[in-house]
């Protein structure tokens, strides 16, 4: 947080201002270099690797690359020092720096400067930068005192430095036009004398031109937590910390055009690029005899026999081909690793699947990491693994989220801490972060900033807009506000843990960048993200955590426990005509994948009946199709509404099994290389510049040449600017056709269970939480309407998770009845009765800790709890716990008080926890006798107490006021005929306004029946904004649009119901 360009950008302005060499030195770290190096290859620039590093006495000092020696060098002294202190803070001793001199140039730089020092650089090599190329922690950021390591007072000079690195050490003399640093060059130059050592010419660059200062100054303020007027001295004085040309630095140097020319000496003696790091996967025991590839495939062939079964034979060629080129490219200890992780999982009962390209692979279905089967979806190995592209192949396993950790820790125990480091994220600043954060400094009121950022989408900005968040328009701070949000995009804010990239190598990660802690415990990280280990050619195996495959194994369990059925991802009917039914009756609350708003309604119109149908309905709800115009297309040809016609009969084959038109990435890239001639570097390019979409301009620089080449051959303009609108938004969000079949795989199961097994799979489902589109509340009021009775928590038959309980009559229902509801089958009677009733757990109970329900289900295992005085006394739970239970009735299983939540409560602050039981002594008197809560008071502390009632729907108790006022109810609504003008109340579920709808926002709201989806228009939504926005129960006045199985009410006003009781409320899941 204290360079303000970015690493491309410096690479630029370097080449513009006609500078041969560049270094990047960020603060204790080479965190900007991959994305500097990228853009150094493609513009001809002399890139030279280093950074800055910060000594334990507080000086600091630059080293730079020479070899491929140094940079391991390098790399190995800053992993030491982040290893054995605190996230963000690195120090090391001169005697390591020493130890590690081999293969470095050191530049002297004297005593450490203080929050706002950057980094710096011979300036004829070019600059150095913090923060902005790579997130330096905010501690090793601020160290030292006041003013600018390069302009600050000189250091004592440590002398075995001279000895370490004889003619690779120099002073370095940095000039920005402020008095103070002439004192602090006159002692350098005489420690140079004395020491005999030569001097460099420098300038501390934080930004790539002078306009960027302003932007500077205020990360300095949100790095030491000051505003703009109170920062003083923080701030640096001018503008001269701007990267500067050769005349430029011949003016500020004319005096000493000796220290200038040596920059060109230092850059001349870096002659390390990134494009020399190698790697080799880490080395898998073999069987004694054995090779990799024999072993590789071995274990295929075993698989394949195994998985396929008689269909074995057919895939024998495929298996073999894709062997071959595994061979050819030396890929075999990848596959290796990603099996022996897979067969881990399976020995611990650990659900997982492969994702990605992978699943464009028979090996990898074969070795049990991928579940596509081959023989079912014909896909694209070359997507995976070709010889033309020089680039790893990427296998992401998903792992149920709940065990995923253990997966972690078991790799870093298998190869080490110095083998193996997790991927880093990198934070970054977006609008409403940004807002908050730069609002502060600029001493914007809180209150209306906190509205600002809430109501900001997409950077849409106007005066209405800032009355709405009540702040004026005219203030000059807010024009600054908006000017410098839109400038600090993107910026980097923090480093942060990839979901689960791991880097493993057979030599030490350390090697190739520095190991620093993680904030989690337990974790370790590098200090690139995925595109720069991507860009570096290094491979890394992604173990992602997914709630879906929890919900599968917890219903797999409990089919197993209370059906003796076995069932499993490998053992499931397949296309099963009552799942599909239920997928295309959008009945999918839950369903992995094809649950929000937006997949509901497509489901309607595409109507899926197999399992290819679920692959292309996953893919085409994405910002790539949408943008690229090709949903309806599809959509009517699919319908037969339209012929399928190709723009060209060389793209029949690529288009042939979506109908003509393009919907998957794969085709994208297959669309470049057939009617734009791509070769295939050009074409791993182009995926590359679709992956790093958020990267400005890379997506862009492939317009002119796609859409030309098209037209060359004969292809329409129109057809051409489709496809690059398409590639556009696949940049922002798009799945590959391999990406869609894995998960279609997991959203047929989640789906086939939510069919044939309602209470297992609400029960797994709300296990499973969070996860998913809907919260806990929505979950048990769309199982009440299916007809799965939902019990409530109690004291009595509540485990620590939700649990099943036979329907047999005995059971007490303590208000968790489902008489009345009817199903959304439309057959327009009740469900059948289900076996099985879900039971409310514990973990549903706010302010209770899973400790809380470890001591309760102890106690309860030893005897089962008599009253509110024994679960006192013999769980230890404190009062607040206690109370939490009260209030969310759990206690209503224990006789005269459990009915009565206040009564609860009132024996709980008598109630003494722990010890022994009290004597028996004589009862002087009745208890208080307190009203008892009606029906919608009873709902209303289910929700405060437990997040969701049982016992109903908030609206529920207030159906007959509503339907008083002509107010239908989700059900009746959505029975109504196309056009009908209508009104409508229930409470907000969702909103979303996504970058594709052009404005358009869409909302779900919800009552007791079931769901209703809005479509407001964008200049409706603004003539309603603080309501629409604001609202937990809405009412809403519009026209239905009811068409091909969907129903849609379109909104053209919004207004508030007015209901008696405001605490009237669920909490919407909101979405951009």
């Amino acid at each position: 947080m204290e360079g303000v360009s970015h690493p491309e950008e410096l690479v630029e302005a370097c080449r513009r201002l006609g500078l041969s060499s560049l270094a990047l030195t960020d603060r204790n770290g080479v965190y900007g270099i991959v994305r500097a190096h990228v853009r150094a290859r493609e513009l001809d620039v002399h890139l030279v690797v280093g950074s800055q590093v910060s000594l334990r006495d507080g000086s600091e000092i630059v080293l730079l690359v020479q070899d491929r020696e140094g940079y391991a060098h390098l790399c190995r002294l800053l992993t030491a020092g982040h290893l054995r202190g605190a996230k963000g803070n690195c120090r090391v001793s001169w005697e390591e720096v020493c130890r590690h001199s081999p293969g470095l140039i050191a530049l002297w730089i004297g005593a450490s400067g203080t929050t706002g020092s950057g980094n710096a650089s011979p300036a004829g090599i070019g600059p150095a930068v913090s923060g902005n190329a790579g997130p330096a922690g905010r501690d090793a950021a601020s160290a030292g005192a006041s003013g600018s390591n390069l302009s600050g007072p000189a250091a004592p000079f440590p002398e075995p430095l001279r000895a370490a690195f004889e003619d690779r050490l120099y002073v370095v003399l940095a000039r920005h036009r402020r008095a103070e640093e002439t004192l602090k060059e006159i002692r350098l130059r005489e420690l140079a004398a004395r020491f005999g050592l030569p001097t460099v010419a420098a300038v501390e660059v934080l930004y790539h031109t002078p306009g960027r200062r302003p932007l500077q100054d205020v990360l300095t303020c949100i790095r030491e937590g000051v505003t703009l007027p109170a920062a003083g001295r923080l701030l640096r004085p001018n503008d001269q910390h701007a990267l500067k040309g050769p005349e430029d630095m011949a003016r500020l140097f004319a005096d000493d055009p000796a220290s200038l020319e040596r920059t060109r000496e230092v850059a001349a003696r870096c002659t390390f690029s990134l494009g020399e790091l190698r790697y080799r996967y880490p080395l898998e025991r073999l069987p004694k005899g054995k090779t990799s590839i024999q072993y590789l495939e071995e274990r295929t062939f075993e698989g394949a026999a195994r998985r396929l079964g008689g269909k074995f034979e057919t895939q024998v060629p495929q298996l073999k081909k894709e062997l071959a080129l595994i061979r050819e490219l030396e890929y075999e200890g990848y596959f290796l690793t990603m099996h022996e992780i897979v067969e881990y999982c399976r020995r611990e009962r650990i659900l997982c699947q492969g994702r990605g390209s992978a699943a464009n692979s028979a090996v990898c279905f074969a070795l049990g990491i991928t579940g596509v089967d081959p023989t079912q979806v014909n896909l694209l190995f070359e997507r995976f693994i070709s010889r033309e592209r020089a680039e790893p192949p990427d296998i992401d396993l998903d792992i149920e989220h709940n065990r995923r950790e253990e997966v972690i820790q078991h790799v870093y125990k298998k190869y080490g801490r110095t083998h193996a480091a997790m991927v880093a994220n990198v934070v970054r600043y977006r609008h409403r972060s940004a807002i908050r954060e730069v609002g502060k400094v600029l001493e914007i009121p809180a209150t209306g900033l906190d509205r600002l950022a809430r109501q900001v989408s997409h950077g849409h900005w106007d005066e209405d807009f800032i009355r709405q968040a009540g702040l004026d328009p005219e203030n000059p701070a807010l024009r600054h506000l908006a000017a410098l949000v839109q400038e600090i995009q993107d910026f980097p804010r923090h480093l942060s843990i990839h979901p689960g990239g791991f880097l493993l190598g057979h030599h030490p990660v350390h090697d190739l960048v520095p190991i620093e802690n993680a904030t989690m415990e337990g974790r370790t990280v590098i200090q690139w993200d995925k595109e720069d280990v991507e860009d570096a050619g290094l491979f890394k195996v992604d173990l992602l955590g997914l709630g879906a495959l929890n919900l599968l194994h917890l219903g797999f369990d409990l089919l197993r426990r209370h059906r003796r059925m076995e069932l499993s991802l490998a053992t499931l009917p397949r296309e099963d005509d009552a799942t599909f039914d239920l997928i295309c009756r959008s009945d999918t609350v839950g369903v992995f994948q094809i649950e929000s708003r937006a997949q509901m309604a497509m489901l309607g119109r595409l109507k899926p009946r197999t399992y290819y149908d679920l692959v292309i309905e996953i893919s085409i709800v994405r910002p790539g199709p949408i943008t690229g115009g090709m949903v309806h297309p599809y959509l009517r040809r699919r319908n037969g509404e339209e012929e399928v016609t190709y723009p060209h009969e060389s793209l029949v084959p690529v288009l042939e099994k979506t109908l003509g038109v393009p919907l998957f990435q794969e085709q994208v890239m297959q669309l470049a290389m057939v009617a734009a001639d791509y070769t295939p570097g050009e074409a791993d390019q182009l995926r590359r510049d679709m992956a790093a979409w958020r990267r400005s301009g890379r997506i862009e620089r492939h317009r002119e040449r796609l859409v030309s080449r098209m037209i060359k051959k004969g292809i329409a303009e129109e057809f051409a600017e489709h496809v690059f609108m398409q590639i556009r938004g696949f940049g922002e969000y798009g799945f590959p056709e391999s990406h869609a079949a894995s998960f279609a795989h997991i959203a047929y199961a989640t789906a086939y269970l939510r069919c044939h097994y309602p209470a297992e799979f609400t029960c797994a489902l709300l296990n499973a939480q969070p996860m998913g589109f809907y919260s806990p509340s929505t979950i048990v009021n769309d199982a009440r309407i299916h007809g799965v009775e939902v019990r409530p928590v109690s004291l009595r038959h509540s485990r620590w998770d939700c649990t099943l309980e036979e329907v047999d009559g005995r059971n007490e229902r303590e208000g968790g009845s489902t008489a009345g509801y009817r199903g959304r089958s439309g057959a327009g009677g009740r469900k059948p009765r289900l076996p099985f009733a879900v039971r409310m757990g514990l973990r549903y109970v706010r302010g209770l800790g899973e400790g809380d329900g470890g001591r309760l289900e102890a106690a309860m295992e030893q005897a089962p709890f008599r009253d509110i005085a024994d679960v006192a006394r013999r769980s230890g739970l404190s009062a607040d716990k206690l109370e939490s239970l009260a209030e969310a009735g759990a206690f209503a299983c224990f006789g005269p008080f459990g009915p009565d939540r206040r009564g609860a409560l009132w024996q709980v602050l008598g109630t003494e926890t722990g010890g022994p039981p009290p004597l028996p002594l004589k009862n002087h008197g009745a208890p208080p006798r307190f009203q008892s809560l009606n029906s919608l008071e009873t709902i209303l502390w289910d929700h405060q107490a437990a997040g969701h009632s049982v016992r109903g729907h908030l609206l529920k108790p207030r159906r007959a006021e509503l339907a008083a006022r002509g107010l239908p109810t989700a059900q009746e609504l959505n029975g109504m005929p196309d056009g009908r003008s209508v009104r409508y109340v229930g409470l907000v579920i969702c909103r979303q306004r996504p970058g594709t709808a052009q404005g358009v926002t869409f909302m779900t709201l919800e009552d007791e029946t079931g769901f209703v989806n809005l479509v407001i228009w964008e200049k409706v939504f603004e003539r309603n904004a603080l309501l629409a926005r604001t609202l937990h129960c809405m009412g809403v006045t519009g026209n239905l649009q009811v068409g091909e199985g969907v129903v849609h009410l379109v909104v053209e006003a919004v207004w508030d119901p007015k209901l008696e009781d405001r605490t009237l409320r669920l909490r919407s899941r909101d979405f951009r």
